[in-house]
Order: C-alpha cells, then structure tokens, then sequence
C-alpha cells in the first residue's frame, strides 16, 4: 500500500475554496452579461489597476511595443514557436477528410472545420507568460482559424511588452490587454467593443478556469486546464536533487499548484524532500512555490514499479515526469495524464516553454477524459451523406420506415416511404387514406 511521507491539505478544504470562488465568479459573469463594456472596464480597474481609453491594442501600439523588445527575445519567440508551429502542423496533417460508399451511389463522409474564430487567453498577473500565445494562437492559426482574438492582462499595470510581441509573431488578429474573468467573459458573450468567439483557450488561475467551466456550452472551451500539476515517478536510480528542483518548478507557477512525489524509494523521496526544504529559502519566487509545497506538495512511497504506475494514474495529473532505469515504460503502463515527459534529459519546463508540444493541458482529473490543447481542438469534425443511387435510396426508405414505427415516429417513416414509393413503386397507404 502506498506510504505518505508528505501529505497535502485535506480535500474538504480545497473545495470549499473552490466554491467561494465559483460564486465570485457567477456574479462577475451576470454582471458583464447585463452591462457589458462598463463591467469590464470596472472590473479591469479593481483586479488589474488598468483603464486605457481603448483595451484593444492598435497595430501602432503593437509595432511600437515590439520595437522595444531586444533582438535576442524577438528571436527565442520565433524559435519556440517554430517549434510549437512544426508540431502542431504535424498533428493537422495527421487527420484527413474521409468518404467512403457503403452501398452503391450511398457516400458518407467527414470533414474537419475549424471554428470561426477563438478567443486566446495568455496569463499575466505577476508573470508574463509569453509561452501560452505560442500555444493557444499558433495552434490556432495551424487549424486554420480566420480569426484570434488574443487576451492578457498587464502586470503591476505595466504592459507586458514580450507577451504582445508573442501574441503578434504567433499571428492574433486582435489583442487586448485585458486580463482575469473580465477577459473571458468579454471574449464568450461579447460586449459594446469586444466581438464574440464560437470557443475560447488557454489556461489560467483558479478564477479564469472556473470561468470557462461556467461558460462552457455557451461557447466551446479547449478544456478544463487550472493551476498547474506536476507528478514524479522515480525509482532509486533517480537523481533526487533533479526531481527536487523539477517539482519546484511547477510549485512556483501559485500557491495552489500540486507537486507530487511517488517513488519505489523510501530513501530518495526523503532525499528529495532534504533538498527542497534547502533550496526553497533561497527561491525568488518562494511565496509562491512555498505555500504551494506546504499545502499540496506529497511524497508518496509504493512498493513496485507497477504499483507507481497505477498510483501516478489514479492522480490523473496534467504533468508527468518519468525519472526511472527505463522510463519509456510509462507509455504503455499509464494511460491518465496530460502529458509524460520521459527521463533525465527532459523535464516539464521544456514542455511549458521550448520543446513544441502544447502546455495548455487538463489539470483536476481532467485527465481521465481528455487530452491537451492541440490543433483538432480548434477543428470541428462534421459529416455529410449523399444518395445518387434510386435503389439504394429505396432500400434505406424501406428500411427507414420499418425502423421508425418501433420507435412511434410516423413522420420519419413516411420521410422513408416516400422514397421508396417514388424510385421502387412502394404503396403509401397513409397518403391514401388522406385523400390522395
């Protein structure tokens, strides 16, 4: 049975925060539904101290602001999203338009669409996440989306300058510097300045995921994807100063992101646990990868490999670092997790920042259920019929109406029996008995 060297807060507590802030959250959408651009503007200057006369960025403010970016982080963004850009394109071209013929002159097929247009949302706050424009709007434009309408928010109400140049290099359409649940619900329901998308991505805080929860089904979400996760399989031939270091990582994203530990070594998870508590004094961002570690941070310790496997599946985390003798195990042992990042040489920071497979990816058991941000996401796959055979139309008409009666619907029958009475000579009782 596994053994807790470290545990996290209990579960009770993390859901009763999760309910204070889902009704924040409800409020501030009923708000912005009823007064719009007001709202917003309300909104912006309570959470983020911002009120530009116009949130939306002119392509002057955005040549002016990319001038001042240096030359080297100009070259770093289209590197990475270079990257992002080849694999995402990859993935489109993995999945095909099909039709096939299932009975003569009967021809079903499929095709991918994108969406009309998507909201992108970029993270700020305290950090300015230039990655997540690579990742919602590169992708995005991969797919083939005509319109991006890209979101972030300034921080400390300054403008993120490298933030809007990823957001310009990766192709938006429109920026906004506007940022939190304010953002998403402009972007969803549309405001007096802001127009409406079909679907919104990207990842966030607890209150901008929460928000895309509450919104989904009135528009389209990538996923469920709220503070960040990382999970560590390592086995006694681990490095535990690496693992150390690559939990904290993650743990600096906020003080709500879990860091977990499961290990075959009792040995190395008290290793591990030595070094973070010697390295995290000394963190610049400490405030938040320390409360982080304290309230959610665990190390767990099995009994096998098989028993790691089965334990990092039932967390279903958005992160998975395999740091074992052979970790490419893991991709036929485990089936629940946002992403697995496969030995030493790697680790998750490569995943969020350089590597080129999307970052935005599911957290809270999302896993379970679904894959990360990637180009089909932004594709609708639709289908289309088409009967140019006269007997194969009367075929299924027959066919049609039998199966319809068993389920009392007369009007979809007759849909049947009219085919086959007008290419096969069929009787339609029903229309005589009307006069016919």
């Amino acid at each position: 049975m596994p053994e807790h060297l470290k545990s996290a807060v209990p579960a009770g507590q993390v859901r009763a925060a999760r309910a204070d802030v889902a009704e924040r959250v409800a409020a501030i959408l009923d708000d912005i539904r009823e007064r719009g651009d007001e709202a917003v503007r309300q909104y912006s200057e309570k959470f983020d101290n911002w009120s530009p006369e116009s949130f939306r960025l002119s392509q002057d403010d955005i040549a002016r602001i990319v001038a001042d970016v240096p030359e080297t982080v100009l070259d770093d963004i289209r590197f990475v999203q270079q990257q992002v850009r080849t694999f995402a394109q990859a993935q489109r071209d993995s999945m095909h338009d099909i039709e096939i013929e299932t009975l003569p002159g009967v021809r079903l097929g499929h095709r991918h669409v994108p969406v009309s247009g998507a909201g992108a949302y970029v993270p700020g706050g305290r950090y300015p996440l230039t990655a997540s424009a690579h990742m919602t709007i590169v992708t995005a434009k991969v797919a083939g989306v005509s319109r991006v309408a890209a979101c972030t928010p300034p921080i400390r109400g300054e403008i993120p300058a490298a933030t809007v140049a990823a957001m310009y290099l990766a192709g938006a359409d429109e920026i906004y510097l506007l940022g939190g649940v304010q953002a998403v619900a402009a972007l969803a329901v549309g405001t007096q300045t802001i127009g409406r998308v079909p679907m919104i991505a990207g990842p966030g805080n607890a209150y901008v995921a929460e928000a895309k929860r509450q919104l989904f089904g009135e528009v389209g979400i990538d996923l469920f994807a709220g503070p960040t996760e990382i999970l560590v399989v390592a086995d006694e031939h681990a490095d535990p100063f690496v693992v150390a270091v690559d939990l904290l990582s993650q743990a600096e994203h906020g003080p709500d992101s879990p860091a977990v530990l499961v290990t075959t070594s009792e040995d190395l998870g008290r290793e591990v646990e030595r070094h973070i508590e010697r390295l995290l004094p000394t963190m610049p961002t400490r405030d938040f990868a320390g409360p982080a570690w304290r309230d959610h941070g665990e190390i767990v310790v099995v009994d096998s490999l098989d028993e790691a496997f089965t334990t990092a599946d039932s967390y279903a985390s958005e992160h998975v670092e395999i740091l074992t003798e052979n970790p490419r195990q893991a991709l036929e042992r485990m089936h629940d997790y946002g992403a697995l990042f496969l030995g030493e040489g790697t680790c998750v920071s490569y995943g969020d920042k350089v590597i080129g497979t999307n970052h935005v990816l599911p957290t809270r058991g999302a896993a379970r259920y679904t894959g990360g941000l990637w180009a089909g996401k932004y594709l609708k796959t639709v289908t289309y019929q088409e009967v140019t055979d006269t007997s194969s139309s009367a075929l299924l008409g027959e066919v049609c109406g039998r199966a319809a009666r068993v389920e009392l619907f007369e009007g979809h029958a007759r849909s049947g029996d009219v085919r086959a009475a007008k290419y096969a000579g069929a009787a339609l009782p029903w229309n005589e008995e009307a006069g016919a």
